[in-house]
């Protein structure tokens, strides 16, 4: 069984209006609708994680869903963090897989989530899967040692020093329970809060997994489906996008 995560308490401040991100309509559905429907074929369970500040309204839209948990992260200390909120609803689940998706990643392609799903069904079975989009100046970057291997994050907004061509995560992940139950918390405990941000982000448990588990990364199918919905422009070429594909 898989559990789906949706880190979903950003404002959305960016995108202006009175709407919470996750509730902001794109084409027409919802960011929310737009994953439920992505990930149903793949997932049996789904733990949205609200702000306090909208929780209630999107309780109410989980109403008419089944299999959608809606809980709260009281605090805005970073990624990391909200994706810990869900763990006793993980421990509860039963679940083998977490998968993990950014609310805002709403055009991820059904090629691309297929292709995640084989990745974790390999028969060297990895500890993480994340698709990956090759980027020009980008906002995040792997690096890889000699070997291949993910061994350094680097950030933008964390002021790191940027390549003019990068690698870049598009905010999707699957890892074995195991990784999320074991792995997981130990790294939550040594790792420190980004010098730029204040934020404890997920993102540097994949170059600290990567030294100690099998990291499998694929390419995505097109690297329009890799933009995340943040500002009003990005809103405009998202929905674009979809109207295309549809």
């Amino acid at each position: 069984m898989r559990l789906l995560i949706i880190p979903a308490a950003g404002l959305g401040s960016r995108l202006g209006g009175p709407t919470p991100k996750p509730l902001v309509e794109v084409n027409g559905r919802t960011m929310l609708d737009h994953l439920v429907s992505a990930y149903a074929g793949y997932v049996e369970r789904t733990v949205v994680v609200a702000n306090p500040a909208f929780k209630g309204q999107v309780e109410a839209w989980a109403q008419r869903l089944e299999g959608v948990t809606v809980t709260e992260q009281t605090k805005p200390t970073g990624m990391l963090d909200a994706i810990l909120v869900a763990a006793p609803l993980v421990a509860d689940s039963g679940c083998d897989e977490v998968w993990i998706t950014w609310s805002d990643q709403i055009g991820v392609l059904p090629q691309t989530v297929r292709r995640l799903a084989e990745a974790m069904a390999a028969a060297e079975r990895p500890a993480l899967a994340l698709p990956t989009v090759a980027r020009r100046d980008p906002y995040i970057h792997f690096d890889r040692d000699g070997a291949g291997r993910i061994c350094r994050l680097r950030q933008r907004r964390e002021g790191d020093t940027m390549p003019a061509d990068g690698e870049s995560d598009m905010g999707l992940f699957a890892m074995t329970r195991e990784t999320f139950v074991d792995d997981l918390p130990v790294f939550a405990g040594e790792v420190a809060a980004g010098r730029g941000t204040g934020e404890r982000n997920f993102l540097p448990f994949v170059p600290w997994l990567a030294q100690h588990r099998l990291v499998a990364t694929f390419p995505c199918t097109d690297p329009m489906e890799s933009i995340g919905v943040n500002t009003p422009d990005e809103l405009r070429q998202v929905e674009a996008w979809l109207r295309s594909r549809a």
